[in-house]
C-alpha cells in the first residue's frame, strides 16, 4: 500500500514528488508534478535533485 505525501508547495496529497530547489534560498522542496512544471519554467534558480515516489 502506498503513502501519499503532501506536495510542500501546494499542501496536496500525491504519490510522486520532485526534490527541486526554486529560489535563491539553497533549500531543498518536495513538490507535486504540478508545482514542479510551475516552479522549473524558465528559472534561472531551478535545480532538480531527484523523485520520491511512494512505496
Amino acid at each position: 500500500m502506498s503513502k501519499p505525501k503532501a506536495c510542500e508547495n501546494y499542501q496536496v496529497f500525491v504519490t510522486i514528488r520532485y526534490r527541486i530547489q526554486h529560489d535563491d534560498s539553497g533549500k531543498w522542496w518536495l513538490v507535486c508534478p504540478s508545482c514542479w512544471e510551475v516552479l522549473a519554467k524558465d528559472n534561472p534558480h531551478y535545480r532538480y535533485g531527484g523523485t520520491w515516489k511512494a512505496k
